[in-house]
């Protein structure tokens, strides 16, 4: 604990926490260098000095926020093939394999959870191609592993129309990053002590209900203890 808040009085430290900070208030586009030394106290040549240039920051922003997405991802991914030993995944269990890391605060960033989500959101927002490259093609891979895994467990789904429908659930992640919970309730604009947890779980039912739109009531599972939510 004690050497992360030395870390984190680095200069190169508060220049990246100052950074994601305004990104997640504002947008990329919207934020400049001048933006972001002054809210870390330091100045322009300090960014050059530790990261070369605006690109090169932004570019760790978006790496530090997906690449431990992505890992976080592939280890629930593998655990799930492990102990199915070969037989098909419930779609449930996928689904949170690949939305709960989108909760987890895997690099321990300073931020607030919701500033924390809604910088994610905004990453997720980016074409890949402004990625980091390694980045990018490390996602890239991750999807192809998840696809070929829904598809085994979502047979009955023509392949291209699975491939429209993931990128229906892929667009609602975002969304539900980036913007601020609804209440439910006229007059009241978003609720309330609602956590991340409780969101991805609602998500989770609802893409699921997407995914299998139009397959046969016996190849759906039944919902039991496992399928329910607590709000």
């Amino acid at each position: 604990m004690k050497d992360e808040k030395i870390a984190r009085s680095l200069p190169k430290q508060k220049i990246l926490d100052a950074a994601e900070v305004l990104i997640a208030e504002r947008g990329f586009e919207a934020v400049t260098v001048r933006d972001i030394t002054m809210r870390a106290e330091t100045n322009v040549a300090s960014v050059n000095y530790h990261f070369g240039d605006r690109e090169n920051l932004v570019l760790l922003v978006i790496s530090r926020m997906v690449d431990p997405v992505t890992d976080e991802r592939l280890a629930r991914l593998e655990i799930l093939e492990r102990k199915g030993l070969g037989k098909v995944v419930r779609l449930e269990d996928l689904l949170d394999a690949m939305v709960r890391p989108l909760g987890l605060n895997q690099h321990r960033s300073s931020l607030p959870e919701a500033l924390r989500q809604r910088l994610l959101g905004r990453v997720f927002s980016l074409p890949m191609e402004m990625w980091p490259e390694i980045s990018a093609e490390r996602m890239r891979q991750m999807m192809g592993r998840f696809m070929r895994a829904f598809g085994k467990t979502l047979p009955l789904v023509d392949a291209e129309e699975l491939v429209w429908r993931m990128h229906f659930v892929m667009g609602g992640m975002t969304q539900m990053l980036l913007h601020d919970v609804p209440s439910g309730k006229p007059g009241k604009a978003r609720s309330a002590g609602v956590g991340m947890d409780a969101i991805i779980g609602r998500f989770i039912r609802f893409a699921a209900a997407g995914l299998r739109e139009g397959m046969p009531q016996d190849a759906v599972p039944p919902r039991g203890p496992q399928a329910t939510f607590d709000f």
